[in-house]
Formats: structure tokens, sequence, C-alpha cells
């Protein structure tokens, strides 16, 4: 699949309780691990005024990120998300009325391919650029939902699923977005056929994920054994990212299945869902033929 690969929404600061910051936000962690692909995204996003905003910045062109997309907001600060732990399991504390939420969409905006989530689209000024970016009807739209509470609703979630072509959500997610208490294998035939998705990434934290296509095929993934557990902060975008690369080479669906919940158990690793060592990405590189 060629054209442009536009990743839309958040970019912001994980702040942890051993007061290291890292740079996340799911749509930057997708484009992120992205760009380490070899894939050149376009994140189309916003920051603030301030001193987060230039190192977000500075970062992106260090990574050879293109940077087009990135606006700056004057009145609002860059995003923020204090990060605490409850048995392991990472919570959010995401604070209000941040640049992102204020995202303006680049002229011109063409994009044939379209990753974005849920929660940037919590205000009107963003809500508007990303409809702006799908109503140039891109060949691929891929939703990663990341319901965020309380910033989400019901309504908006399926205004934004229309139209879509591949879906990625948790079991929690989607009991919330179809409650019935069903198996996770007819609620995804369900939600797809529902929503007349082309695809559905259903991922089962321990118990791995699933993939579902209309065309009947179906797959399944058992987690690998990490090696390594820093947190799991970034580990579903991981699994986004290279989710994407595996439908823009066309990867066998096993195979795409298997190697983004490989790359996911890789990042649980780090702390946060970044890094800036491409030593990180180089054995995957190598394994998968990425730049073959």
């Amino acid at each position: 699949m060629i054209g442009q690969l536009v990743i839309f929404g958040e970019v912001l600061y994980d702040y942890f309780p051993d007061g290291r910051r890292v740079l996340g936000g799911a749509p930057f962690n997708v484009a992120w691990h992205l760009q380490a692909f070899g894939q050149m995204p376009l994140l189309v996003s916003r920051v603030g005024r301030d001193a987060e905003g230039e190192e977000v910045r500075s970062a992106m062109r260090a990574w050879g990120m293109e940077d087009a997309g990135l606006g700056i907001n004057s009145q609002r600060p860059t995003g923020k998300v204090v990060v605490s732990f409850n048995d392991e399991e990472p919570n959010y504390e995401i604070v209000p009325h941040c640049a992102f939420d204020a995202i303006e969409t680049p002229v011109p905006a063409k994009c044939e391919v379209l990753y974005h989530g849920s929660l940037a689209t919590r205000e009107q000024p963003s809500r508007q650029a990303l409809w702006q970016l799908r109503s140039n009807s891109p060949k691929l739209i891929f939703f990663d939902v990341n319901l965020r509470h309380p910033w989400w609703r019901h309504d908006e979630i399926e205004e934004l699923l229309a139209g879509t072509h591949w879906v990625k959500l948790n079991q929690e997610e989607l009991s919330l977005l179809q409650p019935g208490g069903s198996k996770s294998r007819e609620a995804m035939e369900s939600f797809l056929e529902q929503h007349r998705l082309e695809g559905l990434i259903l991922t089962c934290g321990a118990d791995g994920a699933e993939l579902l296509t209309r065309a009947g095929d179906y797959c399944t993934v058992a987690p690998e054994q990490a090696t390594r557990l820093v947190d799991t902060v970034g580990a579903g975008d991981a699994f986004t990212a290279v989710a994407i690369l595996g439908l823009l080479r066309e990867w066998p669906l096993q195979q795409l299945l298997e190697r983004a919940q490989q790359f996911a158990a890789r990042v649980v690793g780090l702390r946060g869902a970044t890094t800036d060592d491409r030593l990180f990405y180089a054995p995957l590189l190598q394994q998968w033929q990425v730049n073959s």
C-alpha cells in the first residue's frame, strides 16, 4: 500500500512515580515505532509554546521524524499524564485542556492511511480536525480505540467506527461498547458485522490476542514470556504499530499477530513507551527483513 501515512492525536509527557518523565501519547508512540521501522509517518498533533513542546519537536527531529504536522498553541500547555500503578497495572491521570485538544489539520492534509484513537477527540477543535482528515477517504483507517475514562462518549465512538476499516481494542473496551457477555469470538463477529469492518484485533492481556476479518480469517497468539518487566505502559501502542506495519507490508495475518505480540513483549522491558536507542529495534529489523 503506497501513500502518506498519517498518525493523528495526542503527544504528551508521561510522569512516573519515580520522578522520570517520558515522551508518550498513544499516537506519538505508534508514530515513533513506525519511524524506527522505516515507514516515515506524518504525526498530526499539537504542543504548547513551552519547554516541553520544544523538547517534543527536538526529539522528533533527532529521530528523523517529519514535524510539519506538529502545531504550536500559545494558549495551552503540552500534554501531561500522571502515571501510577496498581498491581503493576498503570493508571492514567490525563490533564485536560492541553495543546493536543486543539489540533489544526495542516494543509494539504491528504492521507491514504490514517491511524487515530479516541482521546484526542474529547474536545471539538481536534475532533473537527480528525473529521477533516477522514473526509479525504483514506484507503485504510485504523482506529485504536483506547478508551480513557472519563474522556469518551459511546455515541462519539460509534460515529468514529462508521467508515473505519480496522479496529483494535481490548476485552474491557469490547464489553463496554458491546455489552452482552458472549464469548470473545462471538462478540468479535458481532462487532465486526455491526460496524462493517474489514478487520478487528482484540488484545486479551495475559491471554494474548485474537484477529478476525470480514473474510472469515481468524488468528490467535499467546503472549511471549517477557524477559524483563518494567511496566506495561505503551505495550498496546507497540502492538498497534507492528499491526499497521504488517498491513502496509501485507504480511500473512498470523505472522502479523505474532510479530505484534513479539514487539509488545519487548516494550514492557522499557520505562515508558518509547526509547531513542536504535539498537532496541535492530534485531527485529533484521529478523523481519523490514528494510529489504
